[in-house]
């Protein structure tokens, strides 16, 4: 959500904004409604006020005996009152309109993020790690992986394309990357851990975004819940429509959970392996600062999650993503992306953003800075510190052996009960 106290200020600055990032000027639409809400709460007012007026006015014109002034002042009193439930209705609906477009407009870019129309155009920041040199040609993981306990075929069967059942060593390995996850990030980084519900109302996904905008890309219960998209939402709305003690800023918070997407926006990409799933786990960062603290905090929050890739020497490049490939709710976003030697490619496994007090404006969650007089609005950020799913088909390709088999990274030896390699069980 926007502050519409800067769009008054600078509709021109504003609508530059949008424009960087593919969208159309709204500014002039914007205060339009502003300038018809404020003009009604105005005359609401004004009405208010000479209603009370009047009525004191009646008892005036009584105790002087005056039956015609008080008579024509009960009219007019009865008048205002009959016209104020027509205006409030009025200011109701444009409040309602008002809101609307604001949610419907993406957060603004950061200046130092680049222009672009999409991909294409990000902006490579660095590069970890050398790609393992390997004396044979490496394969996907979509092919190596069925025979090691990545089932498709009855994930396919229970529910539909983009599920997969895990069995034996793969769903061990895959436990173990979760809880190494979730250690290192608490462990080592200071995040504090969280179960969290996996349903939420309209408002928590309108809170970080999601609605109404991207109601298509989530599922729905029958009672009208959201199964989360990530737990961004759940992490995040909880501190929505609070007032936060300066003193407990930072809150860094983490979770584990299992995450739903219909990817409806990606028909045809990526339907074959394990990458793209309507059900997935993931470790979620989220981060609740002040504003002058969300820079540094967004760096941090990049380091975090790129150290579970260097624990477990996987190369990857980090990558700042232009105007056009940034999230609705995004004011800069650092991708990163693993390399997955089975397509000769590095894929997205990170994607980390600071969305400034886009989202806090949504929910209404503001703190006191220390000695000051008003609240401000914090700033929210969030990652993933990693999409489990996608960090499994990056092991599989990067560990593969000749023979099928897949390595186990030493850094996972905690976790695993002894499982030092995957072998082909068919």
């Amino acid at each position: 959500m926007h502050d519409i106290r800067l769009i008054r200020e600078n509709p021109a600055a504003f609508d530059a904004g949008l424009a960087r990032r593919g969208a159309p000027p709204a500014a002039a639409a914007i205060l339009a409604l502003d300038s018809a809400r404020r003009e009604l709460v105005t005359r609401m007012q004004e009405a208010q006020a000479r209603r009370n007026e009047a009525s004191k006015a009646i008892g005036a014109a009584m105790g002087k005996g005056d039956r015609e002034t008080a008579e024509k002042l009960k009219a007019e009193v009865a008048a205002l009152k009959d016209e104020l439930p027509a205006q409030e209705d009025d200011e109701r609906r444009l409040t309602a309109e008002l809101n609307a477009a604001l949610a419907a407009l993406p957060n603004l870019p950061a200046a130092e993020v680049p222009e672009g129309a999409d991909e294409a155009d990000n902006v490579e920041v660095m590069r970890w790690g050398t790609p393992r040199d390997f004396d044979f040609t490496p394969r996907e993981h979509a092919d190596i992986g069925p025979a090691l306990g990545l089932d498709f075929e009855t994930g396919a069967l229970l529910s539909g394309a983009r599920f997969t059942f895990l069995r034996g060593q793969m769903a061990r390995l895959h436990r173990a990357l979760a809880q190494f996850m979730l250690d290192l990030q608490t462990g080592t980084h200071g995040y504090t851990e969280c179960i969290t519900p996996l349903m939420v109302r309209d408002e928590a996904a309108f809170g970080t975004g999601q609605l109404p905008k991207f109601a298509e890309d989530l599922f729905r219960t029958t009672d009208g819940r959201w199964l989360i998209p990530t737990a961004e939402v759940s992490l995040t709305n909880s501190v929505r429509e609070q007032i936060l003690a300066d003193a407990t800023l930072p809150q860094r918070l983490t979770a584990l959970t299992p995450c739903f997407r219909s990817e409806a926006g990606a028909a045809g990409r990526d339907t074959r392996g394990f990458i793209r799933q309507h059900q997935f786990e993931k470790v979620e960062l989220v981060s609740i600062t002040r504003p002058e603290d969300s820079e540094a905090e967004h760096e941090r929050m990049t380091a975090c999650a790129e150290a579970v890739l260097k624990a477990l020497n996987l190369p990857y490049r980090k990558v700042l993503l232009c105007t056009g490939d940034m999230g609705f709710t995004a004011r800069k976003t650092y991708d990163l992306e693993v390399w997955l030697p089975g397509q000769g490619a590095y894929r997205e496994i990170s994607s980390c953003s600071n969305c400034g007090d886009f989202q806090a404006r949504r929910m209404n969650t503001r703190f006191r800075p220390e000695g000051g007089k008003t609240n401000e609005f914090v700033h929210t950020l969030n990652g993933s510190g990693l999409a489990v799913g996608r960090t499994l088909v990056a092991v599989l390709e990067n560990y593969q052996q000749a023979d099928g088999s897949v390595e186990v990274p030493a850094a996972l030896a905690p976790y695993t009960g002894g499982l030092t390699r995957l072998v082909p069980l068919m």
